[in-house]
């Protein structure tokens, strides 16, 4: 993958990420002490995050091959 494409999907999935921010706050179990802990929209938000730095620090590492040519 390209960096182009890799910041796409990077962009793609902070949309996706922001959409289900939005919910987030709205959810009837956020109320409750431990709603996070049981939420599955933060579960997807989170996993979303795990993704997005992955994608991240590849794009970082082919723009250090890229400089180094």
């Amino acid at each position: 993958m390209s960096i182009e494409e890799l910041q796409d999907e990077v962009d793609k999935l902070l949309e996706e990420m922001d959409e289900l921010q939005e919910v987030c706050d709205t959810l009837p179990q956020c109320d409750e002490d431990d709603g996070c802990a049981t939420c599955e929209t933060n579960k997807k938000i989170e996993q979303l995050e795990e993704k997005i730095e992955k994608l991240e620090e590849k794009i970082e590492s082919l723009m250090g091959d890229e400089d180094e040519d």
